[in-house]
């Protein structure tokens, strides 16, 4: 499992240095000087031209991303050009909000597909499967916004139970224990939509592995020997659907993240969806590098823990020496 693990690696260092290579590129092709909005607009042209020179404005893009490379390796990702900080400072300050607000959401809808998916897989055809399906069609074709929308206007504008925007209630000024029941008010109708497409997509790919595994010959002969159906589901059947949830889930995570550009802007969360959106407006290059780079390592990081729960469920995996598919020694 080691080998294995150990090219997922570093295949994942590969695809990040590409990835540092295409970013940096492209932002560096958008036209126009972003420099620019740092001074004042009576600035001579001398001096502009002396701080375009110290910052290396005229350099050659290869040694322009030399530079930005040495720098973002000891963890130095330069200053927004905005916000006037350090960009893993301001990343800082937003990603942890977003991480709250993606957990979240990420946790109840995986319980909710994975419960909902072996509900409708049991029930196959019957009146139930067939409810679940249809619903799950109907979240998939509506966009999230208009959900966001609706539970605004009839939790928020119509039954006032739910705050609409923000993420604490400034007026109120609340701290500790009360704080955090504020946060979690204020937390409810976003995870609701971020959670949402998730679930249905946990829910469709949960019930057709577990469709799939009671088709199983295993499956059968375990029925023939009696075991109850509880024993089934729990001890045969729910090992088994578990790689392809995971592939899903770890598609999901980086999906959530981009994803809450959308939410938390409807929801005014200040998360690094709504920062991103912040950045681009600004013409913010450095921030916006430094959010594509961070976006593309969380990528590359839940890729890498799915391959890690990969071999964890089924050691057979694992590569050998030769690269083929099989299990490692000692494993059977």
């Amino acid at each position: 499992m080691g080998r294995y693990l150990g090219r997922r690696l570093l295949q994942s260092l590969i695809i990040m240095a590409g990835v540092s290579v295409i970013v940096f590129t492209l932002v560096n092709l958008i036209p126009g000087n972003p420099y620019l909005s740092m001074l004042p607009l009576d600035t001579p042209p001398e001096q502009v031209e002396i701080m375009l020179r110290r910052v290396g404005y005229y350099d050659p893009l290869p040694v322009k991303y030399f530079k930005w490379l040495g720098r973002v390796v000891r963890g130095d990702f330069g200053n927004s050009l905005f916000y006037r900080e350090k960009v893993m400072t301001v990343i800082a300050s937003r990603l942890w909000n977003t991480v709250l607000l993606s957990v979240s959401a990420i946790t109840i809808s995986t319980m909710a597909g994975i419960g909902l998916g072996f509900f409708s897989a049991r029930r196959q055809k019957g009146f139930s499967d067939n409810t679940i399906l249809v619903f799950s069609f109907i979240i998939l074709s509506i966009p999230q916004f208009f959900f966001a929308m609706l539970l605004i206007l009839l939790f928020g504008a119509q039954l006032r139970l739910l705050p609409i925007s923000g993420m604490v209630d400034v007026i109120a000024n609340n701290q500790g224990f009360a704080k955090a029941l504020d946060i979690g008010r204020h937390m409810i109708m976003p995870t609701i939509i971020l959670g949402l497409g998730n679930t249905v997509m946990m829910l469709r790919y949960a019930r057709s592995s577990v469709i799939d595994v009671l088709r199983a010959d295993y499956i059968r002969v375990a029925r023939a020997h009696g075991l109850s159906e509880k024993v089934i589901m729990m001890k045969h059947t729910l090992k088994n659907v578990m790689i392809p949830i995971v592939t899903v889930l770890s598609l999901q995570i980086p999906g959530l993240l981009s994803g809450a550009l959308l939410t938390e802007t409807v929801f005014v969360w200040p998360g690094i969806g709504r920062l991103s959106f912040e950045a681009v407006s600004h013409r913010d290059y450095p921030l916006i590098m430094g959010i594509l780079l961070i976006m593309a390592l969380i990528t590359l990081a839940s890729n890498f823990l799915a391959d890690v729960a990969y071999a964890a469920i089924d050691p057979r995996l694992s590569l050998d020496d030769s690269g083929k598919s099989g299990p490692e020694p000692g494993l059977l």
